[in-house]
């Protein structure tokens, strides 16, 4: 089902590319406030889209990216003609966040959340020593590694994907659990997880062996435990041109070598 566009809000990263295509863009179409458009279009890069994408959660705003910069993965090809039919027959993904509680040495909190991936890296030269809990239940009672992370299948073909995760189909109520580095147990790749769970990481031996946690930009230093689940509760609405959506772009990434 198509939809009806009538009002157009173009934002840019700072690349001399995506202003001057803002401009050009806001020339052609109009420029509305993003609080009062139909559509915001986002011009730059995917690390200023992941920013967009963050900036908007729960707002019920559309979102089409077009790619202004260097990989592009999660934005739509970039072209001026057109642009309001495009829009108007693109495809509509409802994508929830990954939220992050991270618990520090004198046990305060921080939330925060993330599209593609929550991540734990060590903070010293000494390994991280970490156990898994899935509901409550111990699964992994030691593991010593380099760090570990939860993707979501939209972040599944980024960080995910180099660390040897694998890849989600975009619909698939999955989350990657996937070590990098891993030292002990040895043999251990990593987990395919209900997205409907509760991961808790615990550090052990937090002050000899420091770990950070990431949620995509938000890092928080010498955590002691950090709890991840997909806020299902948090929709960010995001458009992609029918033959170029993200369900296909995903699939594509599997038959690449």
């Amino acid at each position: 089902m198509t939809r009806r566009v009538s009002s157009l809000a173009f934002i840019s990263s700072e690349a001399e590319s995506a202003r001057d295509a803002a401009a050009k863009l806001s020339a052609l179409y109009g420029q509305t406030d993003p609080a009062e458009a139909d559509v915001i279009v986002v011009l730059g890069g995917d690390g200023f889209m992941l920013q967009t994408l963050r900036d908007n959660m729960d707002s019920s705003k559309l979102l089409y990216g077009m790619n202004r910069g260097s990989v592009g993965f999660l934005l739509n090809e970039y072209r001026e003609d057109r642009l309001v039919e495009r829009i108007e027959a693109a495809v509509e993904n409802h994508i929830h966040p990954l939220k992050m509680i991270a618990t520090g040495p004198d046990a305060d909190s921080i939330e925060a959340y993330a599209i593609n991936e929550v991540s734990l890296f060590r903070q010293s030269y000494q390994a991280a020593k970490l156990r898994v809990l899935i509901d409550g239940r111990v699964r992994l009672e030691e593991l010593i590694c380099d760090g570990i992370m939860v993707a979501s299948p939209a972040g599944s073909t980024a960080y995910n994907l180099s660390a040897h995760g694998p890849i989600l189909p975009l619909e698939a109520p999955l989350l990657a659990l996937t070590p990098v580095s891993a030292f002990r147990p040895r043999r251990w790749r990593g987990a395919l997880l209900p997205n409907r769970v509760t991961v808790d990481i615990e550090v052990l031996e937090n002050e000899k062996r420091p770990v950070n946690a990431v949620a995509d930009h938000t890092e928080v230093k010498s955590v002691t435990r950090v709890r991840i689940c997909e806020a299902r509760d948090v929709t960010v609405r995001v458009l992609s041109d029918p033959d170029h959506s993200w369900d296909d772009r995903i699939l594509a990434e599997q038959f690449l070598y």
